[in-house]
């Protein structure tokens, strides 16, 4: 009776004594992850590099410090440098005679091809682009319509004009001066001596010169 007495008592012993280190263990634990959680930023990162068990890409600290130490955070913005615009110069006044370089021209047929008997006739347009108003001379003198077939001068605006042959007109910036004009057919000569003969059917070329100012060249051909 004894000996079972001693075999229980042993019992109890011992399981006192595992509650009693089980319960050190769980106190060990406790401060142990207390410690580690309460570590700052520096110490957190040596335990990351160092622990296999840590992902420094899920600790948003560190995914930040290796986005600056990478050179991928956002640039600061440089100012911006905003160009002005070009004003007009102080001797560009309004109603000055038109530059060449401010002036367009331009030279539309109203067909191709013309039939027996039909007169051709073109649009002639001036247009100024230039920052303010201007006054250009439109005269069948200064602003030549010219058509040749080949190297051959077939009719020309400046032959046989009779008085001054001047026109002055304001352009405004950008409304197109637009002139019509049409040809009889018939050849013309500087010296206006003789009647002038009729063009022959053919491919002719026209052009508007202004001084130094050349439309592109219109072709039609008569039938």
């Amino acid at each position: 009776m004894r000996g079972d007495g001693g075999d229980g008592d042993g019992d109890v012993y011992w399981r006192r004594r595992m509650s009693v280190l089980i319960a050190v263990l769980v106190v060990v634990a406790v401060v142990a992850w207390a410690c580690s959680s309460g570590a700052d930023g520096p110490e957190r990162t040596s335990n990351a590099e160092t622990s296999p068990s840590a992902s420094p890409s899920t600790d948003p600290l560190l995914a930040g410090l290796r986005t600056l130490a990478l050179g991928t955070a956002t640039p600061t913005p440089k100012p911006s440098v905003t160009k002005a615009t070009p004003s007009a110069k102080p001797s560009q006044r309004a109603g000055q005679p038109c530059a060449e370089g401010d002036l367009v021209l331009s030279l539309q047929g109203e067909q191709e091809v013309y039939g027996a008997g039909a007169r051709p006739t073109f649009l002639v347009t001036v247009v100024n682009t230039g920052p303010v108003m201007c006054k250009a001379d439109v005269g069948p003198r200064a602003m030549e319509i010219r058509i040749t077939s080949g190297d051959d001068r077939i009719w020309s605006t400046v032959d046989c004009v009779s008085g001054p042959g001047t026109d002055m007109k304001e352009l405004q910036r950008g409304v197109p001066y637009v002139r019509s004009m049409e040809w009889d057919r018939r050849r013309s000569s500087e010296t206006c001596g003789t009647q002038s003969s009729e063009a022959l059917p053919g491919t002719y070329v026209a052009v508007v010169r202004m001084g130094g100012l050349r439309s592109p060249k219109g072709v039609f051909h008569l039938r």
